[in-house]
């Protein structure tokens, strides 16, 4: 069963949760975890290329970081190249969701219209629901996408603002070309 769940993993398209692959696999949860952790140890090896990560929500196979530098050989140029204003933007939003798109240019000091619909087109953000105040502005959020490619499993896992600055936390999302 192990092979099937690594082919699972592979053939994916986005992280799948414990209970999806119990579901896919027909086996209880438990099982699919001590399979995981299986894989985990399987993968740990140096002479191996990838590693499984949790993330998400999920699980996913991903390449190890120290082939980073052969693979952009591979990937070449990033597709989405976000601007620092983007970037700033995107921050605000991870750090104080959900926002508005006035609360946004009140603390940005600019309109944010463009930036605003590049992220959402990028995937990065979403309309998250209305604010209950007159208008219902739409309220903004960040995506389950962002989370997989900044690598973490929820908001939790942030660091403070104060302990490091927005643009070295996407360094690593804008650096793999994601």
């Amino acid at each position: 069963m192990k092979g099937a769940l690594e082919a699972l993993l592979f053939a994916a398209d986005e992280p799948l949760s414990t209970r999806r692959l119990a579901d896919l696999l027909g086996l209880p949860p438990a099982a699919v975890m001590s399979l995981l952790q299986d894989l985990e140890e399987d993968l740990k090896g140096e002479e191996r290329g990838i590693m499984l990560e949790r993330v998400a929500g999920g699980w996913r196979l991903v390449t190890k970081p120290q082939w980073a530098s052969i693979l952009a050989k591979l990937k070449g140029p990033s597709v989405l190249s976000l601007s620092p204003a983007a970037l700033e933007t995107l921050a605000i939003i991870l750090y104080r969701q959900p926002v508005t798109r006035a609360e946004l240019e009140g603390w940005r000091g600019v309109s944010c219209d463009g930036v605003l619909r590049t992220l959402v087109e990028a995937g990065y953000v979403r309309e998250v629901g209305r604010r209950p105040t007159p208008g219902k502005p739409i309220l903004y959020g960040t995506s389950p996408r962002l989370l997989q490619d900044l690598g973490i499993e929820d908001l939790a896992e942030l660091p403070r603002p104060d302990e490091t600055p927005p643009h070295q936390l996407f360094w690593k999302m804008q650096s793999e070309g994601t």
